[in-house]
């Protein structure tokens, strides 16, 4: 088995900051020569989505755990990166046994099978930050045992510090970046990375997580042997299952995909609108079925607690979503600071609306959006929306769950999959609440809209009206493109200045140089030919970055 780079020996910051800008400028020029003509577009992205899948497994887990992240963002990276980046939860290699085992040995101090009767040296599974070992206790009961791989926090530590400043230099060429808080989500990735690396802290949420669903039959969590566990080894019940997204696997053992669709969404959205603590890396290695059909959940790593206020609007958007009120829908996520108000909010309803009658009842169909590309154009130019670092992991873990339903089904129908827990919201009481308080407000409020909702013909009516409305967007958005072509002209234009005051001094610089050199010259020459490149670079990536904006509004 190969020695991944990362482990191959003692870490060096300086060396481990060549590796990554190395792959980091590699990336920027291959992308650069793609946009060459000539050749299959589509085929161009595949073949570099594999050139970064495989330079991220050789960097290590951190960019392991940073490519999963990006593999759930459908709506912010091309299609063809999601389906290779979506590999790296199946293509972690894992470590050698008997690692594994001087792991456990270490850190309980005692001999491999003084603590178990058996221990298979074969992982059961493997992934960026540790491997599952099956094993057999002296009491007879199977038990995964979590090996955390060597070396991870001295890893971290270094990583930590070279993108930190892959994230200054990345700032300081593309301002707009400074607006989406980057440094806050740089913060918390590595946060939540140092708890994933506590095996007792991911035990203490498995208890909870396991207490949160006591009363529901559907789901299994699997519980934790403390005296068989330490910061660097879990020790948990063995529940083995199907994978979620195994279609094929799941109806050859006669288990409807709908009803496991169904199961996953509604206790999601137990976990996100009831518990306000939930699982936020759902992805198909952490979730399984077994042979009659309940849900089991794996891994609790990266869990995420929603705030009480948060939560409540939470609660206030679902209902919304489902009753199709646009103007609730806004309202709530201004007041969760995911959408910043504006003078006039006319395109962000138009899209809203838009979303809520298309893709309610149905996946969404991101080609269905050339519809209305140009209000698209038009918001994220005015920056309207942002994306707190906790509401990160909430649509990371949302988008995520969305990818594995639309695998089971692609046409499949959040209404109807949401309405079990509905109905569950109607029948629960738990002692000393008031009837769930507002979770059953809102209940009570989707029961009557569904009583009083309007008939085809008025809710035809109310399109028109809503369209006539909306019309002076039409006009509006009219010179969004002009608004487009003037801008990259615009940074056209700033990149062949200073491309040419580049090159003008250079030859004057080399001219004055070979006449009279000195230390001084030579020193304020290599400056100024330093700025001047400098500034022609970082024009020339936004006008790059314009240009690719533009090319995915159009599409």
């Amino acid at each position: 088995m190969k020695t991944p780079r990362w482990q191959r020996r003692k870490l060096s910051l300086r060396q481990r900051q060549l590796e990554i800008f190395t792959v980091a400028a590699q990336f920027i020029l291959r992308l650069g020569k793609d946009r060459l003509p000539g050749g299959n577009p589509a085929r161009k992205r595949h073949r570099q989505a594999r050139w970064l899948v495989n330079h991220l497994l050789d960097l290590g887990p951190t960019f392991i755990k940073i490519g999963q992240a990006m593999s759930t963002r459908p709506d912010l990276f091309p299609i063809e990166y999601i389906e290779e980046l979506s590999q790296l939860q199946d293509r972690v290699p894992p470590f050698k046994g008997q690692a594994a085992i001087a792991v456990i040995e270490q850190e309980f101090n005692k001999s491999i099978y003084a603590l178990f009767k058996d221990f298979e040296l074969e992982p059961l599974a493997s992934a960026s930050l540790g491997q599952v070992h099956r094993a057999t206790l002296y009491s007879g009961e199977e038990v995964a045992v979590k090996v955390q791989r060597p070396g991870l926090s001295r890893l971290f530590q270094v990583d930590m510090q070279v993108l930190e400043k892959l994230l200054h230099w990345a700032s300081y060429f593309l301002k707009d970046l400074k607006k989406y808080n980057l440094n806050q989500i740089y913060r918390e990735f590595f946060e939540l990375l140092y708890q994933e690396i506590d095996y007792i802290h991911e035990g203490k949420n498995g208890d909870h997580f396991r207490q949160n669903f006591a009363d529901d039959q559907q789901i299994l969590v699997p519980k934790v042997y403390w005296q068989y566990t330490t910061r660097k080894v879990l020790t948990l019940e063995y529940l083995p299952g199907i994978k979620i997204d195994d279609r094929a696997a799941l109806e050859a053992s006669n288990i409807d995909p709908d009803h496991v669709i169904s199961l996953g969404i509604s206790s999601y959205l137990k976990q996100l609108l009831q518990d306000g603590f939930f699982q936020s890396d759902p992805h198909p290695g952490n979730m399984a079925v077994d042979a009659t059909g309940k849900l089991i959940f794996y891994d609790f790593g990266t869990m995420t607690e929603v705030k009480s206020m948060e939560k409540t609007q939470m609660m206030r958007t679902f209902f919304a979503v489902l009753r199709k009120d646009t103007d609730e829908v806004v309202e709530t996520l201004v007041y969760m600071g995911l959408i910043e108000p504006m003078a006039d909010m006319t395109p962000v309803k138009r899209m809203i609306a838009f979303l809520l009658d298309r893709f309610r009842d149905r996946p969404i169909d991101l080609q269905e959006f050339e519809q209305i590309s140009n209000e698209l154009y038009l918001m994220f130019e005015q920056q309207p929306f942002r994306l707190p670092p906790q509401m990160t992991f909430i649509i990371k873990a949302l988008t995520t769950l969305d990818g594995i339903a639309r695998a089971l089904d692609p046409q499949y129908n959040l209404m109807a999959a949401a309405q079990p827990f509905i109905r569950s919201l109607a029948v629960s009481h738990k002692p000393g609440e008031n009837r769930l308080g507002s979770l059953a407000q809102q209940t009570k409020e989707f029961v009557l809209y569904q009583f009083q909702k309007p008939s085809r013909t008025e809710m035809a009516i109310k399109r028109l009206e809503s369209r006539i409305e909306l019309g002076e967007l039409q006009f509006r958005v009219k010179s969004v493109e002009g608004d487009r072509q003037l801008r990259r002209i615009y940074l056209a234009i700033k990149t062949m200045m200073y491309g040419i005051l580049w090159g003008f001094s250079s030859v004057v610089g080399i001219l004055v140089w070979s006449q009279a050199a000195s230390l001084f010259l030579t020193g304020a020459i290599a400056l100024t030919v330093f700025f001047f490149g400098l500034q022609t670079l970082r024009a020339l990536l936004q006008l790059l970055i314009q240009e690719r904006l533009d090319h995915l509004i159009r599409r």
